[in-house]
This record gives C-alpha cells, sequence and structure tokens, in this order.
C-alpha cells in the first residue's frame, strides 16, 4: 500500500488505460478522481473497481479541451477529497488524415486535448500544490510517438513531441519545488482507442511481428508503472520518458 494516504486524479479514465492506472492506484492505496469528458456506465465501473477496493472515489466530468473545465476538475476534486497529490495525465485522442489533407478542425481537437488541455490542468494542480506548499508527483500518458514516425497521425506525433520537451521543461522548473513529472510511452495496447487494429487479424499479425515480445501490451502493462512512478520508490525520478512498448520503439518499420 505505497499510495495510502494520497488522492490521486487520472483524466480520461473511464476505460482504457487510464481506467488501468485508477484501479491499479487505488490498490496501492489512493483515493482516486475518476475524471472523464462524460461520466457514464464505463466511469462507473470504474468508480465501483476502487470502492470494492475499500478506497474512496469521486467522479467529475470534464472537457480538456476547456480551460475552464481544467480549472473546475481540480477545484472540484479538491473540495471533494481535500486534497490532489498525484496528476496522471492520461486523457488523450488521435486523428488518421494525411499530412495535406489534416483541417484546422482536426488538428485543434488533437492539440487541445493531448497538449493544450494537458498543459493548463497541470498548471492548475501545481498551483493546487504551491499554495498548499505540498510536493507533488505528475504523469503523462505520452506515446512511442513523441519519439517515433507515425505516418498520417502529424497531429498526434505534434502533441506527443510537445509533451516530451514540455516534461522536461517542467522537471528543471518544478524541482524546486518538490515536484516531480514523467512521461509513460505506451506502445501498442489492447484499448478502445485501437479497436479497428483488433479487430483486423492481418494487420494485428504484422504489427506482432514488429514487437520483440511478440505480443500487444495490456493497460494493466502501463498502470504497473504508473503506481511506480507516483510511489516514493520514483522520488528521484524525473524528466524521463519510460517506454512500455515490447521493444517496439527498437525494432519498428514500415513495411
Amino acid at each position: 500500500m505505497k499510495l495510502l494516504g494520497k488522492v490521486a486524479l487520472v483524466t480520461g479514465s473511464a476505460q482504457g488505460i487510464g481506467q488501468a492506472v485508477a484501479i491499479r492506484l487505488a490498490q496501492e492505496g489512493a483515493d482516486v478522481i475518476v475524471d472523464d469528458r462524460a461520466i457514464g456506465e464505463s466511469a462507473q465501473q470504474t468508480a465501483d473497481a476502487i470502492t470494492k477496493l475499500g478506497r474512496k472515489v469521486h467522479m467529475i466530468a470534464g472537457d480538456l479541451a476547456k480551460t475552464a473545465d481544467d480549472r473546475r476538475v481540480i477545484a472540484d476534486g479538491v473540495a471533494k477529497m481535500g486534497k490532489i497529490d498525484i496528476l496522471v495525465n492520461n486523457a488523450g485522442v488521435e486523428k488518421r488524415a494525411d499530412f495535406w489533407n489534416v483541417t484546422e478542425a482536426e488538428y485543434d481537437f488533437v492539440m487541445q486535448i493531448n497538449l493544450r488541455g494537458t498543459f493548463f490542468i497541470t498548471q492548475d494542480f501545481v498551483n493546487h500544490l504551491i499554495s498548499t506548499k505540498r510536493p507533488g508527483r505528475i504523469i503523462n500518458m505520452s506515446s512511442v510517438h513523441e519519439e517515433m514516425a507515425f505516418p498520417h497521425f502529424s497531429t498526434y506525433c505534434a502533441s506527443k513531441g510537445g509533451l516530451k520537451m514540455l516534461c522536461r521543461n517542467l522537471a528543471v522548473e518544478l524541482g524546486p519545488l518538490g515536484i516531480t513529472i514523467n512521461n509513460i510511452a505506451p506502445g501498442a495496447i489492447a484499448t478502445p482507442i485501437n479497436k479497428a487494429l483488433l479487430n483486423n487479424p492481418e494487420l494485428m499479425k504484422l504489427l506482432e511481428s514488429k514487437i520483440p515480445l511478440g505480443r500487444l501490451g495490456t493497460p494493466n502493462d502501463v498502470a504497473g508503472l504508473a503506481a511506480f512512478l507516483a510511489s516514493d520508490d520514483a522520488a528521484y525520478m524525473t524528466g524521463s520518458t519510460f517506454f512500455v512498448d515490447g521493444g517496439l520503439i527498437r525494432n519498428y518499420h514500415e513495411q
């Protein structure tokens, strides 16, 4: 129970990696704020799993693309839970398009959630920590594509590349405040965002041939690392990206 007494906010925690992370942090003793764009059945499932572990849970609906929602999520979470010690910036989206066809609307949709929203909810979290004179942990769910090309997903790669540099810059700026920040970079993970891939046996076989461990990852593969980075075991780690990709980034190649 390495996180006993801590409160964690996990954005986009109604499903996939976010859901697994929220539950794993609760297993380690944390009370959890479950955030998603809308609170529906899947968010309730996350909350129910946390409650069964004997931890407190609070659900908040918030659209990360809206700065007012970012501020409200932090303020409401603090009001309900008393504080927030750990922020997991998990919410993210992607849009497939040839670069020359990307529209302003598609660009804004991806960047506002993946980078702008992460920036401002992190700012609000840091201001909460400063006002209460406490240290904290920030964990960004990045991607192997902060480092590795992903043709036809230029907006996604740009957002994750920005997240890479944001992490490194904030490690320097926030370190004197006792706040650590690190990125987790998942590779191919079996989540709802990869539904089309999971339903295409031919593409699955091709992708798995590029992964040295020979399989897609699971949300739990990522959640274990998040729990570690949120704990005191990682107290001297900041400004780094940790890949959870079965070796994909070392072996990836186009056909």
